[in-house]
């Protein structure tokens, strides 16, 4: 840290110097623009940049499958507009992961390809991403997809269980939308600026979209077991269902936290938070009932209640966000 005292000059303009060090390294001289962002009471001061697209280069010789898909995903969210794949020979197999990483991106599609370069390039306009717009609709789907896994479970539907298995790529390509847009702006007041929402608040929501992303895992992972198991035992379906509901509602109320303000944040996040740890007892007097079951049937309903308890928890999770969020700033 270095500190600079506060000259006037010209009888009314504020005046401070620049650490020569930090103008030297980001090539800031006399003449150069810079930018200045108010943050209540910071400043955030940056070079001016042009707004241009960020470019990225990938060598893919040893990647394969999955390692190549999750190579892409991170050059996404680290912020790059177009990523250059390169390797003396890119492989059949290689192009088919390529293919599966930009399917699971918000708008990215290949622009250039040949023997030895794919060119994958993002052309959803900036301006038309919302973290806000993300997290609601990681929201719906996260909530409906639950809710139908307990219905396809409960009524033995396997079109239902592979319909919320197919939705769960859609909440992981919201997922990366949100951890790309967060991570603008943490790198660039202006990406913070552009959005309307604080950097404090982007980190909120990320957050809790994560815990939106694990509930859906866990209505895939019902869904799953749904495709496994025969009928459910009737009272043991109702009581699942009755769990779900009271479940839903915490996530739902947690939700409704996250975007309010204030006081009524407050309200809604203890009251989500003070049902969580009736989810508990819910959860125990189900375990008792599958004791009474054949084991293997048992054991997979344990792990359909191990969601639902789980999904609650995350819930929990957001009402506590949502709370921080609407806390007082020091």
């Amino acid at each position: 840290m270095e500190t600079r005292k506060v000259q006037v000059t010209g009888g009314s303009t504020y005046t401070v110097s620049l650490p020569k060090t930090w103008a030297t390294e980001n090539g800031v001289a006399s003449g150069t623009t810079v930018e200045i962002y108010s943050e209540d009471d910071t400043l955030l001061l940056t070079p001016q940049r042009e707004t241009t697209h960020q470019e990225g280069s990938l060598e893919v010789s040893e990647l394969e499958n999955e390692q190549l898909v999750r190579a892409i995903f991170t050059m996404y969210v680290s912020g790059f507009d177009i990523i250059r794949l390169e390797a003396n020979r890119i492989t059949t197999d290689q192009r088919r992961a390529i293919r599966n990483a930009t399917q699971g991106l918000v708008g990215v599609e290949v622009v250039e390809e040949n023997n030895g370069l794919v060119v994958i390039q993002d052309l959803l306009d900036s301006a038309e991403l919302s973290i806000v717009n993300a997290v609601s609709r990681m929201r719906l789907i996260a909530t409906s997809m639950l809710s139908d896994a307990v219905t396809a479970l409960v009524e033995n539907d396997d079109d239902i269980a592979r319909d919320v298995i197919e939705r769960d790529d859609d909440v992981d390509r919201l997922f990366l939308v949100v951890s790309r847009i967060f991570r603008a702006t943490l790198r660039s007041p202006r990406a913070a600026e552009g959005l309307g929402v604080s950097r404090e608040d982007c980190f909120d929501y990320h957050s809790s979209a994560r815990q939106l992303e694990r509930v859906a895992d866990h209505a895939a992972k019902i869904s799953a077991l749904a495709l496994k198991l025969e009928a459910v035992p009737e009272a043991v379906a109702d009581a699942l269902l009755a769990l779900h509901a009271d479940t839903a509602d915490i996530l739902e109320t947690a939700m409704d936290a996250l975007f309010a303000d204030g006081d009524e944040a407050t309200s809604f996040g203890h009251e989500a938070l003070e049902a969580v740890p009736e989810i508990d007892d819910h959860t125990r007097t189900i375990d008792e009932m599958l004791y009474e079951l054949e084991p293997v049937q048992a054991q997979s309903l344990g792990l359909v209640l191990d969601s639902l308890s789980r999904s609650a928890d995350y819930g929990g999770n957001i009402a506590e966000t949502a709370m921080q969020k609407a806390a007082p700033r020091p």
